[in-house]
């Protein structure tokens, strides 16, 4: 659902990763404006991937959202302090990761 809701923003192109080791990989190959990413994948949960994106000094720029099943109570504010811009838990409303996407992004209105 997220994906679909996605891939119509305008000069947005969608790279999936099937974990955060694949992710990492593929940012320090491809430069990328934002990331969206959960926090239970396999081989590196969500908290690692965003903790080793901000201490790349190459990477540390790049907005992170978080969608995440994670029901800890300190799971918003570990994300805060992981400098994350956006956490929606779900269920979440794909539209409104959309239009948090594009503020970041700063895609104009249609």
């Amino acid at each position: 659902m997220l994906e679909i809701a996605l891939q119509d923003i305008p000069g947005v192109e969608l790279v999936a990763a099937r974990s955060g080791i694949d992710a990492l990989r593929h940012l320090r190959l491809s430069p990328v404006d934002a990331i969206i990413t959960d926090l239970n994948m396999p081989r590196m949960d969500g908290f690692e991937l965003i903790s080793r994106i901000r201490d790349d000094e190459a990477l540390s720029h790049i907005p992170v959202v978080v969608v995440s099943a994670d029901t800890d109570p300190a799971t918003p504010r570990r994300l805060s302090e992981l400098g994350v811009q956006a956490f929606f838990p779900k269920p979440y409303s794909p539209a409104q990761v959309r239009r948090t996407l594009e503020q970041l992004l700063d895609v104009p209105a249609r």
